[in-house]
């Protein structure tokens, strides 16, 4: 299963679909979120996801913005959605039948 940060990520790169590289990924997840990531953060995601083959990257033209340095573009792998939707399909089965349950604590 795919962690929540893990689960984050990987649906943030899906979402920009290409360009997706560190810091538009970041951008996009605090846009869609309303919550703030720390670059090491999704750097440490970013690395363990690939390390996992759930996401797969390559390195851009260097860019004179950058300072020559060239940007790190990430997609999710096949792997990497097959994991996300056996992690989607587990969650919902979680959350089933929990609604009256819910309603009484609230």
């Amino acid at each position: 299963m795919v962690g929540g940060l893990e689960q984050m990520v990987l649906l943030g790169v899906l979402h920009m679909e290409e360009g997706a590289y560190a810091v538009t990924i970041r951008r996009e997840l605090e846009r869609r979120s309303g919550k703030r990531l720390s670059r090491g953060a999704l750097y440490t995601v970013l690395e363990r996801l690939e390390s996992k083959g759930y996401l797969a990257s390559h390195m851009g033209s260097p860019t004179p913005e950058r300072g020559g340095r060239p940007k790190r573009f990430y997609r999710v792998t096949p792997t990497g959605v097959k994991a996300l939707k056996s992690s989607k399909d587990t969650m919902l089965k979680l959350w089933q039948g929990l609604e009256s349950v819910l309603g009484k604590i609230s």
